[in-house]
């Protein structure tokens, strides 16, 4: 039976007669049909009945309502609210704004406000930048999409995307100290979304690409980054690359291999591939083999978009042909940003010793962990019910956090470089094993030590805005 998990619970109110073994008839009735008692709270009693709050952890919506159903029919049990816990918690939204300053008197106010506010005005009129030390430019970031690639829902408009931006600026503010405002935009294309958000420039610090689809993405960033003079930054390619580069290079260090003697084989091409590809070569992976729905990406393959082209022409240099089970013979690690339940067993089997498995698709990932037990030596998912989860939350808040505090004008490969060192780092080498080659999310130094990193990183590499 799939795992309960709190994104399907559910809190129920109901008053329960009170004699023995009613409440423990209505515990034993939720587990038979899939859900997890995860907490019992009482709220009133008369003495006749106890109303209690009981939260419910299930698997699926429909496990959910199979959970109401049941407790309904339970002798002496009479439900009286059943509320979804995840829709509660984004009701009226996940986001406020506040202000920084009270204003306690009328001299506050005229220096938040009018007259003295002018003289701030003036001075950023003379010369723009200071707007990056005397405004909210100097700590905010833009969460951008048009909604055409949300999560796995796909193309569900800027309306629907609004949850996930919020949820984003949400873990930027608790991660990274980091505001974030959500933008979606309803546009219909590359060039009206680069319009918008380069008109958008003055009042942010840097721009947080999210769920924009390929190959749309790709050139969004790179014109954002050749117009404005702020960091940009698709977490949907990157954050993804930064992360699982940090994992491997720890997973590495177990197996006693090195990134340029390994044989990796990459499933998915999309924004989340190729970001993979593109930061693995720059570490030093020698040999990469990219497959899509039609089999391995090589030079000479026609109708390769360009996005595709790029890996046809910088990675898979031998050439190899065919679909992923014939090209992963023999690999030593992959890693998969594709679809769920495109590997087996015996097509792990067939791999490498100490062979590394990424199978990051979400939320069903291309292989199950439990289904390669004993085969793989390091296995991890994008799940957080399974260990070694490569979650893009190591990685955003901590950039953008070192990028602003540096004056950053750009993100450079040598900053996602530095990035996934700090991430891999992170694990102290007494700590490092099997089923911890990254970071919890909830990791304390994490953040700091990336955007330390970052910080560094952008100083080396001339992107810092002069003051």
């Amino acid at each position: 039976m799939p795992a309960a998990l709190a994104a399907y619970s559910i809190r129920l109110r109901a008053r329960i007669r009170n004699r023995p073994g009613v409440l423990g008839s209505l515990a034993t009735a939720i587990g038979t049909v899939g859900g997890n008692l995860m907490g019992i709270e009482m709220v009133a009693t008369d003495g006749a009945t106890v109303t209690r709050d009981l939260v419910v952890y299930c698997p699926s919506e429909a496990r959910a309502r199979d959970v109401e159903s049941t407790a309904r029919h339970v002798d002496g049990i009479e439900v009286l609210e059943v509320e979804d816990r995840t829709f509660a918690l984004h009701r009226r939204g996940k986001l406020s704004i506040e202000s920084k300053r009270p204003l306690r008197d009328r001299d506050d106010l005229a220096m938040a406000y009018t007259p003295g506010v002018a003289r701030v005005c003036t001075a950023i009129a003379g010369d723009s930048r200071l707007a990056h030390r005397f405004t909210m430019k100097a700590n905010t970031v833009a969460v951008v999409t048009d909604g055409t690639a949300v999560l796995g829902l796909g193309d569900i408009g800027p309306e629907a995307a609004l949850p996930v931006m919020e949820g984003k600026a949400v873990l930027f503010k608790e991660f990274g100290g980091v505001d974030a405002v959500p933008v979606c935009l309803r546009v219909s294309g590359a060039d009206e979304l680069v319009e918008t958000v380069r008109r958008l420039e003055p009042m942010f610090g840097g721009i947080n690409l999210e769920d924009i689809a390929a190959p749309r993405c790709f050139e969004v960033e790179e014109r954002l980054t050749d117009l404005l003079s702020i960091p940009v930054f698709h977490d949907d390619q990157h954050g993804t690359a930064v992360v699982a580069l940090a994992a491997l290079r720890n997973a590495l260090k177990l197996v006693d291999k090195r990134l340029e003697d390994i044989r990796i084989v990459l499933s998915g091409a999309g924004a989340a591939g190729v970001a993979i590809a593109k930061i693995m070569l720059s570490a030093g992976a020698g040999d990469i083999v990219a497959v899509d729905r039609k089999g391995a990406i090589h030079a000479g393959r026609e109708g390769l978009d360009p996005s595709k082209q790029w890996l046809a022409d910088n990675t898979n240099q031998d050439r190899r042909s065919g679909g992923l089970q014939e090209v992963l013979a023999g690999a030593d690690a992959f890693i998969g940003v594709s679809a769920p339940g495109l590997l087996s067993r015996e097509d792990v089997e067939k791999m490498a010793e100490g062979s590394i498995v990424f199978a990051l698709a979400n939320p069903v990932p291309e292989v199950l962990p439990e289904e390669v037990e004993g085969v793989v030596a390091v296995m991890a998912t994008g799940r957080s019910d399974y260990p070694n989860q490569i979650n893009n939350v190591l990685c955003f808040p901590g950039i953008f956090r070192g990028a602003l505090d540096a004056g950053a004008t750009r993100i450079t490969e040598g900053m996602k470089l530095a990035a996934a060192d700090a991430i891999a780092a992170a694990v102290p080498p007494d700590e490092l094993s099997t089923v911890e080659v990254v970071p919890s999310v909830f990791h304390p130094g994490v953040v700091g030590t990336v955007a330390e990193g970052v910080a560094r990183a952008a100083a080396a590499d001339g992107v810092v805005r002069a003051e």
